[in-house]
């Protein structure tokens, strides 16, 4: 197996991740305030050289080594210094705008890439390790970008530095060369242990909040089955481990700081010693061993951070390694390309979606649609049917038989292999962005709601009035459970949904859906949480305003005897499909599935 150190990180496309151009990419979206940021970081460090000679010309006048107003440096030093920390202000000021403007292009790309790009909503992992890539590991890339800034100033602070030592002493100027090729070989040894320690550490704080994310998300089951203690072990378990790698990568860091900061020490020894006897001749004043003190230390950011950068620019790779993976089909460098991030004036508003003539819905065809999941082989096959404006056509099968994915792949969430789409005549060429409100709207089997209000997760920030909102909670059968709740249509539902009941997130969905009016309305298997009583109460308030156009997967009876047309699926292909009586003559596979609903359908007729 190939050293974690060792392996190349890629993107989903299997392109290699290079850390500089990348990072170029991303420095030329606000290369304005990037590039006043590093002059404004580059001053703060020069001003270090003139700080030196007012320090040696000070020293100088006070030991009698030159002549002249001791004032004059003590004036000059004390400007310096002022001029320093205005300019180490501004460059703080400058880089912490710059650095949350990178890290949310970063956000905004890697967002929007999971909400409409390819991935169609697949993150790796679990949901708390996307968050802890989408949080971490933009900020460490961002990092990158922060050393360049400052080992350009490191550079250009040691050029000035070496030009005022050597016309002072070429000599002991070549002992400050000792410390600063010593900590560059130090760097250059401890940089793999240092990038090991980082990904141990990354991985383990990954683990806490992954399982962090999963435990909130299981929050009944975990009720349920009484296994709190369990879970806090496990957490502590997960904890500690991310304890001991945190401990471990910080403290090595520390030592090797350390070990160089005293390298620096050693060497102003050995240039005291050296010193010495110039001091007595006059060719080395007191003042030029203070400047070559002061400079030795400021001299010795450069090998550390040009350390660093080595090893930030390999750790780097790693970390936008871990964010392409979340954009699943595409290229890294959709991660860094410019977007609007809304970080200056006033907040966009959420215009209304608004309907034109060609929106209309009078007829939709799927054509020969293929599919299959690349990890199983399965899905469907040569697919077709056709909806017409104010039809109802029902999906049924056996589990596992194609139905989610037909839906999926006539709405565009899975890219087809063969087949095409064709509203009102004209072919659809991109289903996923086109199979929107007001053209259509979709609930998954498995509806998605946020921690906020009722109200929020209907409208989803769109701008919806009262009557609208109130007819599609009627529709959704969800007026009675809105009554009885203390803050209506404000009551907050907790994490997905939480404190809902699983036929109320399901209705939630659904209001959501018809809050839209879209001319088409997608129902994944609205009767996997609610009563056979509540479904037919849907699909009873849906079809009586007349022009409802409806695809839905359901078993059923209640919307099969509804339906104008059921499409009968098997092993992802077209077993049947036409009104529910002809099929029920003719059709072996509708006839195994009308009969295994025999049950449900009782019990509708005992309730009613």
């Amino acid at each position: 197996m190939t050293p974690i150190r060792d392996r190349v990180p890629t993107d989903t496309l299997g392109r290699t991740v290079r850390s500089w151009p990348l990072g170029w990419r991303l420095a030329r979206t606000h290369l304005g305030s990037y590039a006043a940021s590093g002059a404004l970081w580059a001053a703060r460090s020069l001003w270090f050289i003139p700080m030196g000679l007012w320090s040696r010309a000070a020293l100088n006048r006070i030991t009698g080594d030159a002549t002249g107003e001791l004032w004059k440096p003590l004036v000059g030093l004390l400007g310096t210094e002022l001029l320093r920390a205005a300019s180490f202000w501004a460059a703080c000021v400058v880089w912490t705008s710059c650095f949350y403007a990178f890290v949310t292009v970063m956000r905004t790309n890697v967002l929007g890439r999971v909400v409409r790009g390819p991935g169609r909503g697949r993150v790796p992992d679990s949901p708390g390790e996307a968050i802890s890539r989408f949080r971490d590991d933009t900020e460490e890339f961002v990092y990158l970008h922060d050393l360049w800034i400052d080992v350009t100033s490191a550079l250009l602070l040691t050029v000035a530095a070496m030009v005022v030592m050597v016309r002072i002493d070429p000599v002991l100027t070549a002992i400050v060369l000792f410390p600063m090729a010593a900590t560059l070989l130090i760097m250059h040894k401890t940089g793999p242990r240092i990038r090991v320690n980082r990904r141990a550490t990354r991985r383990a704080t990954s683990a806490v909040t992954g399982f962090i994310g999963e435990s909130f998300g299981a929050v009944l089951a975990i009720k349920v089955s009484g296994a709190e203690r369990g879970v806090l072990r496990r957490f502590r378990e997960l904890s500690e481990t991310r304890r001991v790698a945190a401990v471990r990568d910080r403290l090595f860091v520390e030592i090797t700081d350390k070990i160089m900061e005293n390298l620096v020490h050693v060497a102003i020894g050995v240039l005291l010693l050296l010193a010495a006897g110039r001091m007595r001749t006059g060719t080395f004043t007191v003042g030029d061993m203070a400047l070559f003190t002061m400079y030795m230390h400021w001299l010795m950011w450069l090998p550390r951070w040009t350390g660093r950068l080595i090893a930030r620019t390999k750790q780097s790779a790693v970390n936008m390694g871990r964010l392409a993976r979340i954009v699943e089909g595409a290229p890294a460098e959709v991660v860094v390309e410019p977007c609007v991030t809304g970080l200056s004036g006033e907040l966009p508003s959420v215009p209304e979606v608004e309907r034109s003539p060609d929106d209309r819905l009078e007829v939709l065809e799927a054509r020969g649609l293929t599919y299959r999941y690349p990890d199983t082989g399965r899905g469907i096959t040569d697919v077709s049917l056709r909806i017409e404006r104010g039809s109802f056509v029902v999906v049924c099968g056996r589990i596992g038989s194609g139905k989610t994915t037909l839906l999926r792949a006539l709405l565009g969430l899975v890219d087809l292999e063969a087949g095409e789409t064709v509203w009102n005549g004209r072919v659809v060429s991109d289903p996923m962005s086109f199979f929107v409100p007001p053209r259509s709207a979709y609930t998954a089997q498995v509806p998605r709601l946020f921690s906020e209000s009722l109200r929020d997760n209907m409208v989803l920030g769109q701008p919806v009035p009262d009557d609208r909102l109130a007819e599609a909670v009627r529709l959704a059968v969800f007026e009675d459970d809105l009554a009885e709740m203390h803050g209506g249509l404000d009551t907050v539902i907790g994490p997905r949904g939480v404190r809902l009941s699983g036929g109320q997130v399901q209705r939630t969905a659904a209001a959501r859906m018809f809050v839209t009016g879209a001319e088409l309305l997608v129902f994944d298997d609205l009767s996997s949480a609610l009563d056979v009583v509540t479904e037919a109460e849907v699909w009873d308030r849906v079809f009586a305003r007349g022009d409802a156009t409806c695809l839905a997967v359901s078993h059923r009876r209640a919307a099969l005897r509804r339906a104008d047309t059921v499409v009968v699926m098997k092993d992802g292909t077209v077993e049947a499909s036409g009104p529910l009586n002809e099929l029920l003559e003719t059709s072996d596979e509708m006839r195994a599935l009308w009969a295994a609903d025999e049950g449900a359908w009782h019990r509708d007729a005992a309730v009613r």
